[in-house]
């Protein structure tokens, strides 16, 4: 199975649980990897027989503008669901970044994993 992968997207998005982080907009930094089969878009030089990238981060920034959640966990579940609703995607990996939430570390946040990779062929599974 072949992989799409995007990494470091940045959004701005109202998310904390305190009660000053409601009020300001912080960004998170999003890395994802999505499982799809390429071979039909290369075979045709297609777009739409891939996933859009473009498409796909257009539409995480108009998630992260329109919802705002206390949790990172909730918001990388909740995109998750999103994406996986919105575009072809049967296994995808989200890692989710929250830089300066914890001033001595350079970020902290979370990976999470849904979907089932199909079958490969003997392929070795991440």
């Amino acid at each position: 199975m072949d992989r799409i992968f995007i990494e470091a997207l940045e959004v701005d998005t109202i998310i904390g649980v305190y009660d000053w982080e409601r009020t300001i907009h912080q960004s998170l930094r999003l890395d994802l990897i999505l499982a799809t089969d390429i071979r039909s878009a290369a075979a045709t030089d297609d777009l739409r027989l891939t996933l859009d990238y473009a498409a796909i981060c257009q539409r995480i920034q108009q998630f992260a503008d329109t919802h705002d959640f206390a949790l990172v966990e909730t918001f990388a579940e909740r995109l998750t669901d999103c994406l996986r609703n919105d575009f072809p995607i049967s296994w995808l990996r989200l890692t989710v970044r929250k830089p300066g939430a914890v001033p001595s570390a350079a970020s902290v946040g979370l990976e999470i994993t849904r979907g089932t990779l199909p079958e490969t062929h003997g392929a070795p599974q991440p």
